[in-house]
């Protein structure tokens, strides 16, 4: 089976309960995220592997005038996501791979990919598809988990033995290979602790 089938089906099972299970890890996490992006508020966004939309809900709540995709390839997700903005005209989600973005060149100011880029099958593809749909002034911002952290690394390991959909968990060398690799120039980095045990990383990159 594909890694995309796996991973859609993974989270279509777990989407009515991800909020609940995750909340201390996504609320940690996307906030130091938000401050990161250091948004001016007008930007248009793509989300990548936005999940249940609760990076849209934290950007919207402190900027109301961003317009935002996001995309994902589990549509029950989606449909959680779409149910925290019944009536909004400028955040939209769809179904949709971060290997083949259904968007014309040059779409959008940012880019995000929250937590998921260990599952990307092929970084490189992803990264190439996000250059572009970014304009020649925009940014790519990619946050996840970072192998640097001894934690990290243990259940980077346990997973790869135990689930399917989870592909490699990087460091934060690792993850700046990747981008230069793809022309993008690393403009900003960071790292934190979202959890007392858990360990994220964040990297800028400009085309």
């Amino acid at each position: 089976m594909a890694i995309d089938s796996i991973v859609s089906e993974q989270y279509d099972r777990l989407a009515q309960i991800y909020d609940r299970r995750w909340h201390s890890y996504i609320l940690n996490s996307l906030i130091f995220l938000k401050d990161y992006m250091e948004l001016s508020g007008d930007e248009v966004i793509l989300d990548i592997a936005c999940g249940t939309g609760e990076l849209e809900r934290i950007l919207v709540n402190n900027y109301p005038n961003l317009n935002i995709t996001g995309v994902d390839i589990s549509e029950k997700m989606l449909d959680v996501a779409k149910s925290k903005f019944p009536n909004s005209q400028q955040i939209d989600f769809l179904k949709a791979s971060a290997n083949s973005l259904p968007f014309p060149d040059s779409s959008f100011d940012t880019i995000v990919s929250a937590s998921a880029f260990h599952y990307f099958n092929n970084p490189i593809n992803a990264l190439q598809e996000m250059k572009r749909v970014l304009k020649p002034n925009g940014k790519v911002i990619i946050m996840d988990w970072c192998r640097d952290f001894w934690f990290c690394q243990v259940f980077d390991l346990f997973l790869k033995l135990t689930d399917p959909a989870h592909k490699n968990c990087y460091t934060q060398q690792e993850l700046h290979n990747f981008l230069n690799k793809t022309d993008f120039q690393v403009t900003g980095q960071e790292r934190t602790r979202p959890h007392l045990l858990w360990g994220v990383m964040i990297a800028t990159g400009t085309p």
